[in-house]
């Protein structure tokens, strides 16, 4: 906060990307993301079900096991589409470019919505925290020129990691 307790801009888009949130229809990484050009929100989205596809809530997970390429394995729910991913089909589809942008998200991107942020033009990211599977998207921004900015540096925990 600054001193007349007014907050920064990234603050303040990440307490929206924050009631994103709430609409988020699987808990397990329940988050929600903006979308910033010039201080003006372009899009926004939250962990959901593909429309008209029944959603974690309703009738649970979809867990998948994966592996790292140390051989860790963890859970992840495939039902939903990343916040991330979803800011960036709802700009797509109501055609608005966010060339340039900056994306608020709850915890670094995963490698597949790192890849369509790259795509899509946005030069900045700022997450609340780490994502404990973001070494190769930390590459990736690095390689495209794209800032990554995490406000927290604990690692983002959540059921079945």
């Amino acid at each position: 906060m600054t001193k007349d307790n007014r907050p920064s801009w990234d603050e303040y888009f990440m307490n929206i990307a924050r009631a994103v949130a709430l609409r988020a229809t699987c808990d397990r990484g329940k988050s929600g993301c903006v979308l910033v050009k010039n201080k003006r929100i372009l899009s926004t989205g939250y962990v959901g079900s593909p429309i008209g596809l029944p959603h974690c809530d309703e009738i649970g997970h979809f867990m998948k096991t994966v592996y790292d390429k140390e051989g860790h394995e963890s859970q992840h729910c495939v039902r939903t589409t990343h916040a991330e991913m979803n800011a960036i089909v709802q700009a797509a589809r109501h055609g608005i470019s966010i060339d340039g942008a900056t994306i608020y998200c709850k915890m670094e991107p995963c490698l597949d919505c790192a890849k369509a942020i790259i795509n899509s033009g946005v030069k900045r990211v700022v997450c609340e925290r780490k994502y404990h599977a973001a070494e190769t998207t930390r590459e990736f921004f690095k390689d495209a020129g794209v800032e990554l900015v995490v406000l927290n540096p604990e690692v983002e925990k959540y059921e079945n990691q």
